[in-house]
């Protein structure tokens, strides 16, 4: 009780004391961030006007590339602009609001992902009933449930983080990282987080599942189909999106799995950076990569 203190600012990690680290992290994020606005921006504008990509599997793709804007929206320009002014304060409603918004985003990203494992499970298993299953209307009403569940996500955890009290404010993270702010409390999880966080895991083990099993029975009926060529253009829809999951999960469960340590550590900023920032920089790029519609479309914008 006597450690116990009222938070009013919270200090976020500093870089370096030297002003010259200070910028050099600054053009970093800077690079990074503009990079990941870009691609991710030119998914969105092909998809938007060019009538060859209205279909649900780009509208779904379109979704995730807002989604992945949003994710470094939250948390990059601000860590840019303490770097540039030298400063480490964030207000404790914006690191609420940080909270809220980072993990609405990235829960909705990940409910998409799982979405678009369906989607591929359809059209590759039920390709005569596709139109049928997955037509406007239905993935509308799947878009706006996966962006529901998203915030309700967001409110929960956020709800949950900030019901504890904070023994100190130094969190050793560029943004308002949910470990790093548990970490903070004077007296452990309360049981409501723990409640949110158990079911945020069995929803999450849930969506891994759903993802795993469809992919099973897509690779099944990958294999009976007669042709090489028809089995080519069923994988090259599917492997970019189990690059993304992938990439998602594994660094974001080794960096949650982690204990944070108690210093700031750059083993912990490289994990953050590697599961926050690099997938939605790669994601647009992933599936540019192996999609010729997207390509084409995005070589006439370049060319226009």
């Amino acid at each position: 009780m006597e450690n116990q203190t009222i938070v009013c600012y919270f200090l976020l990690l500093e870089f370096s004391k030297n002003q010259h680290l200070q910028l050099l992290h600054f053009f970093f994020f800077c690079v990074l961030y503009l990079a990941t606005v870009t691609t991710n921006l030119l998914i969105i504008f092909a998809v938007a006007f060019d009538h060859r990509l209205h279909s649900p599997m780009y509208f779904f793709l379109m979704n995730l590339a807002l989604q992945d804007l949003g994710i470094v929206s939250v948390i990059v320009p601000k860590s840019m602009i303490n770097s540039l002014m030298n400063n480490r304060c964030i207000s404790y409603v914006g690191c609420v609001a940080q909270v809220f918004l980072f993990v609405s985003f990235a829960a909705s990203d990940f409910f998409l992902l799982t979405v678009m494992a369906y989607d591929r499970y359809v059209a590759i298993c039920h390709p005569l009933h596709y139109h049928i299953m997955m037509n406007w209307k239905a993935s509308t009403e799947i878009m706006i449930f996966v962006w529901v569940s998203g915030f309700l996500c967001g409110i929960l955890h956020t709800t949950g983080t900030f019901s504890v009290l904070f023994c100190t404010n130094v969190i050793n993270q560029f943004f308002c990282e949910v470990p790093q702010l548990l970490k903070l409390s004077c007296y452990g999880f309360n049981q409501f987080e723990i409640g949110v966080l158990v079911a945020i895991i069995l929803v999450g083990l849930g969506c891994f599942t759903f993802i795993i099993v469809s992919y099973a029975m897509i690779f099944k009926a990958v294999l009976i189909i007669p042709s090489e060529q028809g089995r080519q253009k069923a994988l090259s829809t599917c492997i970019p999106h189990l690059i993304v999951v992938s990439m998602l999960l594994l660094s974001g469960c080794f960096a949650y799995i982690r204990t944070p340590s108690n210093t700031p550590s750059y083993l912990d900023f490289g994990l953050t950076v590697l599961y926050s920032l690099l997938p939605p920089l790669f994601n647009p790029i992933i599936y540019s990569m192996r999609n010729k519609n997207i390509k084409f479309v995005l070589s006439k914008l370049w060319n226009f």
